[in-house]
């Protein structure tokens, strides 16, 4: 059976599409534990060990549903399963490395504001 990307309700605006398929909490960890290594799913529950392993799986399976990651399961007992980005999640690399130097930029900018407070 073939995947069906999809994208945004409406596919009006490509930032809501990008966030649709990215966002959330932990996809874009994911990705970007996987840009330099294939894993495990035990790997990635050490390298994020915030995640739920429910929300891992969950997460797993929509980015290889949307054909950003590909699973691989090798006939073994017990079965073992990696997961890498696959050719078409590897062109979003670019895109987490500008968020990657952003976000840098971004915490020394705001480490380097006075705190502001609340008045009410």
């Amino acid at each position: 059976m073939e995947a069906r990307i999809q994208t945004a309700s409406g596919g009006q605006c490509p930032i809501e599409t990008v966030i649709y398929v990215i966002g959330g909490k932990w996809k874009p960890t994911i990705l970007w534990h996987l840009v330099d290594s294939t894993m495990r799913f035990s790997e990635l529950e050490r390298r994020i060990p915030e995640v739920t392993q429910k929300m891992l799986a969950q997460h797993l399976r929509e980015l290889e549903n949307q054909s950003l990651v590909t699973r691989t399961i090798y006939p073994t007992v017990p079965p073992k399963v990696e997961y890498s980005l696959s050719e078409y999640g590897r062109t979003l690399v670019p895109v987490m490395q500008a968020m990657c130097n952003w976000g840098r930029d971004h915490q020394q900018l705001a480490s380097s504001m006075p705190v502001q407070q609340v008045q009410g």
